[in-house]
């Protein structure tokens, strides 16, 4: 997160010299103390999320290209004349242990065109579907089963 900090620090400058640096490296590790004083943040968390930076990025990939395609099937749903929408309210358990993974898979559904979490409590997920076409085997996704791998090593 302090690189992180720094490399905005240094984009937002618009250049790099000596004491930019400097001033940048004060400003992003006061910003970093901060952090994980007032946010329970720690370098453990970093440690985390480099292990887990290309899982992750695997994910994002995923998600765009999900939500890509479910963009198509909305499409193909709204403008097919012949097509009755049917909405569906679906019910379904993870094995998801950490409130991370929980909270980016509901976040992922949102985000998928034609889903939306209702509501998450403790493992179970309750998702509005556009149509129940949309629904099946939600349960099982490559969501799930992404996060399912970033949590193993936990």
């Amino acid at each position: 997160m302090f690189i992180l900090f720094f490399l905005i620090w240094v984009i937002f400058n618009g250049q790099f010299t000596a004491e930019i640096a400097a001033f940048g490296v004060v400003i992003a590790g006061a910003m970093y103390w901060f952090l994980c004083k007032f946010f329970n943040y720690s370098p453990r968390y970093d440690l985390f999320l480099w292990k887990k930076a290309p899982l992750l990025l695997q994910y994002m990939l995923t998600l765009i290209w999900e939500i890509l395609k479910a963009n198509l099937a909305v499409f193909r749903l709204i403008y097919t004349a012949e097509y009755e929408l049917e909405p569906a309210v679906v019910h379904f358990k993870t094995d998801l242990r950490s409130t991370f993974a929980k909270v980016l898979l509901a976040n992922s559904i949102t985000l998928t065109p034609g889903t939306i979490t209702v509501a998450l409590t403790d493992n179970e997920y309750t998702v509005h579907c556009l149509d129940k076409e949309l629904a099946e085997g939600i349960s099982s996704s490559v969501f799930v089963k992404l996060l399912e791998k970033i949590e193993e090593k936990l």
